[in-house]
């Protein structure tokens, strides 16, 4: 028997459940419709989140967005904002919103390993009065992200438990090419691989606003 031969697809919700089993009422009652005082906590430490969206006919993209811990506005109880900072002008996230409104929002805070989530409607701003108060080193956003929260809730540790995500003995960047390398081989390949040192050297994060 083969590996494709031996694939048993999981074909409904039933069936998913067959396999899983039943849902513990603390996961199945978590998820509410507003931020409670916690969630604001949470956000106002929080310096690194991951912004999922999808295009009208389901392209998918994840994208990361950090500042200063508490960098997410806190409008009210039901809306939170992201500011854009200068990047790499792809924009791929930000087009799918345009097509589908529906974000997927994860917030993580160093050391943590459970995080929170957020799903709602996002609508891209170009200005708005409250720019101003997502001010870095005198910088006003670019562009932000306006998200109405449908949904909110925190998520275990579990996976960051399993993946010792946090531990530094766990880590070894140095295992893997580095940025120049990957990107003279795949993106840049026209550059010289002392061109690419220089611009991933020490200066590249001189300049992120």
């Amino acid at each position: 028997m083969t590996d494709h031969d031996s694939i048993r697809e999981v074909r409904d919700a039933d069936e998913l459940r067959e396999v899983l089993g039943p849902v513990a009422p603390a996961a199945r009652d978590k998820v509410r419709d507003r931020l409670h005082e916690l969630d604001r906590q949470w956000l106002a430490r929080s310096p690194f989140c991951l912004v999922a969206t999808s295009s009208a006919d389901g392209r998918c993209d994840v994208s990361p967005k950090g500042d200063p811990p508490g960098f997410v506005l806190v409008l009210d109880e039901t809306t939170v904002v992201l500011p854009e900072r200068p990047g790499n002008r792809r924009a791929d996230g930000f087009r799918n919103v345009l097509e589908n409104p529906h974000v997927g929002l994860i917030f993580f805070i160093p050391g943590r390993g459970d995080t929170l989530r957020i799903n709602g409607r996002a609508r891209l701003l170009r200005e708005a009065l409250y720019f101003d108060r997502m001010r870095v080193q005198g910088h006003r956003p670019q562009l932000a992200l306006e998200v109405v929260v449908e949904e909110v809730f925190h998520h275990c540790s579990k996976a960051f438990l399993r993946s010792d995500l946090w531990d530094p003995g766990t880590w070894a960047p140095e295992l893997v090419p580095s940025r120049a390398t990957i990107a003279g081989a795949l993106e840049r390949r026209h550059e010289s691989p002392e061109e690419l040192a220089r611009y991933y050297g020490p200066g590249y994060g001189k300049d992120l606003y």
